[in-house]
């Protein structure tokens, strides 16, 4: 019974590396690129135009229409889609983190950025720009029954919120006595000031208009100008320049004046900027339905919550199978290596020995974050191009294995050493020895562990949405940030969590009864 279930493993293993592998081989493959004037990074053919923004939570930019959470929107996506028309190609959008987006377009994951992104002279040094498409300034926003903070210099002694990395938090951090709070995302930035743990806010006029609700006021005139550019990697100006040319047709031809106005960001700035003066017949549909959805979805009767959350339920369907898969692939390649560091730390030579546990020290001494980032953004530089995916499994694969080992390791030291002695008196080989006799008792010791390092991993998979994964945790951040709903959408997430742990706790258990009663007559 014992060879059967060490068989049984070991065959669980190698199937897992070939899956790992097939998709590793799948994944990575790129369709060749058919040859075309241009160079478009990241095109799975001639007809595409692959480019990226930050969809969470970037409302009236790009975002997922909270009338139907599978469409992307905002005014950016319309003008890719324009663009995309003039180039002869077809617009396609690749979701990614804000603090990912240009770390991509280094390693050429898609062909250019647009996310309001300030056209700063910081930003100019690390990649090109088209010219602005959309010119701008910062506004103060307060509460409505707030007074005497219409200017930089009142805002002095006041925590005052804005978005990190902006020319809003620089112009803030240039004040002497401005308590400066950062944000990663509007809708917290927003809902700070509402609550009042932030006197005021600091913010580009297009956010502000559409994040602002009816107990909030502008207040003061526009502060500065911000202008957005599309980015560019530094060493493709043909395919800058052939976007500019569109940029340009569709300034002269009001296609740009359509869009703006469609969602109520038409401003006598942007006819400066343009010189079009023209005064078009177009009603701010994209606006008004946005804000219709929005009141529609706010109702408090349970019939509307109910409503928007079966709605939620498909989306977070999505992001629990893409938990589930990275997290099973990744517990499959810590089991295998696993197994192999501890053997090697355990039985190996010294030099091996001395590897294996390099190795371990240095996965467990450094964050899991570094490791996904590395493997993502930084193997490109040694010629190693990975897909999110694979990078995903592959980085918690190998952080886990090293934990692994160690568990595995113990396990190893609790058989008892006679145990060794009597399977080799009985004509065994080493390797039949440890297959056969010591590695099976080792791993029944060792199953509540990996399980409980199993259900750690699927927690950890959610460090993985900052290579472009959207698995559970994005998935709660998208819809919190979108409806404003953190309690029922975190419950839900959370719950979701818990139906895909529950299972493998089960099995645990059964496989370890099941080993009890192996283990228990092989003794006799």
């Amino acid at each position: 019974m014992t060879p059967t279930i060490a068989r049984a493993l070991g065959r669980f293993i190698v199937c897992g590396l070939l899956v790992l592998g097939s998709a590793a081989s799948v994944l990575t493959s790129r369709p060749a690129q058919a040859s075309s004037a241009l160079v478009v990074p990241g095109a799975q053919n001639e007809h595409d135009l692959p480019w990226a923004s930050d969809g969470e939570a970037n409302v009236p930019y790009v975002f997922h229409d909270p009338a139907q959470e599978g469409r992307v929107t905002g005014f950016e996506y319309e003008l890719m889609g324009a663009i995309a028309q003039h180039v002869h190609r077809h617009s396609r959008f690749i979701q990614n983190g804000w603090d990912g987006l240009i770390p991509g377009l280094s390693r050429g994951l898609y062909a250019m950025v647009i996310d309001g992104i300030e056209m700063t002279p910081e930003h100019k040094e690390a990649v090109l720009f088209s010219h602005p498409y959309y010119v701008t300034s910062d506004r103060i926003m307060v509460r409505r029954d707030q007074q005497g903070l219409e200017s930089l210099a009142a805002l002095n002694g006041h925590a005052v919120g804005t978005i990190k990395n902006t020319a809003a938090e620089r112009l803030l951090l240039q004040q002497n006595n401005v308590f400066v709070r950062s944000y990663d995302e509007e809708t917290n930035l927003f809902s700070d000031l509402k609550n009042g743990r932030l006197d005021a806010v600091l913010i580009d006029e297009p956010i502000a208009h559409y994040y602002g609700s009816d107990d909030m006021k502008l207040v003061g005139p526009p502060i500065g100008t911000v202008a957005y550019g599309i980015a560019f990697p530094k060493d493709n100006p043909a395919l800058r320049d052939a976007v500019d040319h569109a940029l340009t047709t569709l300034q002269h031809d009001g296609t740009l004046h359509r869009i703006l106005a469609r969602w109520n960001l038409w401003t006598p700035q942007m006819a400066a900027y343009t010189g079009d003066k023209t005064t078009l017949d177009i009603k701010p549909q994209a606006w008004e339905d946005y804000r219709r959805t929005m009141e529609s979805m706010s109702g408090s009767s349970f019939h509307a919550i109910m409503y928007r959350y079966v709605r939620f339920i498909p989306l977070i369907g999505q992001g629990a199978v893409m938990t589930l898969a990275v997290s099973a692939l990744a517990m499959i390649l810590a089991v295998a290596m696993g197994v192999v560091l501890a053997l090697g730390r355990h039985y190996g030579a010294i030099s091996i020995k001395i590897l294996c546990g390099t190795y371990v020290e240095i996965v467990r001494g450094t964050p899991l974050l570094i490791q996904v980032l590395f493997i993502f953004y930084g193997l490109p530089a040694f010629g190693i191009r990975l897909s999110p995916l694979v990078a995903g499994v592959l980085s918690l694969g190998f952080n886990y294995a090293a934990y692994e080992a160690e568990n595995y390791r113990a396990g190893l030291l609790s058989v008892p050493r006679g145990q060794m002695e009597a399977a080799i008196a009985l004509n065994m080989t080493h390797f039949q020895a440890l297959r056969l006799v010591v590695v099976p008792q080792a791993f029944r010791t060792v199953v509540p562990v990996m399980t409980n390092d199993f259900i750690a991993l699927i927690k950890d998979s959610s460090l993985v949405s900052v290579i472009t994964l959207t698995e559970l945790s994005q998935t709660y951040i998208r819809l919190s940030s979108t409806y404003y709903d953190y309690v029922g959408t975190g419950l839900m997430v959370g719950l979701a969590y818990l139906l895909i742990g529950l299972p493998f706790v089960r099995l645990a258990r059964m496989a370890e009864k099941r080993l009890g009663r192996v283990v228990g007559q092989g003794h006799h």
